[in-house]
């Protein structure tokens, strides 16, 4: 008995390590891009239509905006395309997974469960990053702006993008029944685009909601990316990042904690 348990594990080795991660990883990337595989260009066209769309949609409320507020809104919707992909779409795959029955099935397979939240994270930045593009070149084709990209727009788009999707991924995670899920989306849509200064300034808010705002990410998401796009509309940028880098951990630990939970 003892030599077949030997002879076993020889044959099984428990894999572990930097190698078996990083493979585990490639293997969960390709997985979640093959199960897009029929809709992640309509996914990745929608975004670029929405990013656009809203650009040229807010405009028709004026007859003219002044340069501030168009720029507030040239890179409010550029943030707002990086944070649905994260906050809204992300939680309600992973509540097409609970009902369609897969969800378990990922949870059984043969690779470290960190693999499964990083690869979701990578295919969410595919997913993103057109639809921010598109945004900023309608937004800046429309109301003839320049935009004065810097190198802080790559650490600020990751940033904001890791934020969103790790946010979306512990709660997706946390609850349970796939309708609360969606029913949390929902609402987040409507304070992000309604009572987040992301496509204006925060002094367009009360003054108890742009307090509230300032313990929130949502702003400091917009903050990042603005000061990257922009000069003289952001103050204190510094704080931003520290706020999104808290954000960021304490999703991390809340997904964490609820996948390790599982069997």
């Amino acid at each position: 008995m003892t030599s077949m348990a030997t002879a076993s594990i020889a044959v099984h080795p428990v894999r572990s390590g930097p190698a078996h991660w990083l493979q585990s990883y490639v293997h969960m990337t390709r997985w979640e891009l093959g199960s897009l595989r029929l809709l992640l260009p309509l996914i990745v066209a929608l975004q670029m239509v929405i990013g656009g769309g809203f650009a040229l949609g807010i405009g028709l409320f004026f007859d003219e905006i002044p340069v501030r507020n168009a720029l507030f809104l040239a890179t409010g919707v550029a943030v707002v395309t990086l944070i649905t992909v994260g906050i809204v779409m992300g939680p309600q795959l992973v509540s097409n997974h609970k009902v369609a029955g897969t969800y378990d099935f990922l949870w059984s397979l043969p690779v470290p469960r960190t693999t499964q939240a990083a690869a979701w994270l990578t295919v969410n930045t595919i997913i993103a990053i057109p639809g921010m593009v598109a945004a900023l070149v309608i937004a800046d084709w429309r109301y003839d702006l320049t935009l004065q990209v810097s190198p802080a727009i790559v650490p600020a788009v990751l940033l904001t993008i890791g934020t969103a999707t790790l946010i979306g991924y512990a709660f997706a995670h946390a609850i349970p029944k796939p309708m609360i899920t969606n029913m949390i989306t929902q609402l987040l849509i409507f304070v992000i685009l309604g009572f987040s200064p992301i496509n204006f300034p925060p002094e367009n808010l009360p003054g108890w909601l742009a307090a509230v705002n300032e313990w929130l990410p949502f702003q400091h998401m917009a903050a990042v990316i603005r000061a990257a796009l922009t000069e003289g509309l952001v103050d204190n940028v510094g704080r931003s990042y520290v706020v999104l880098v808290v954000y960021t951990a304490i999703s991390a630990l809340v997904a964490a904690w609820v996948i390790g939970r599982r069997d």
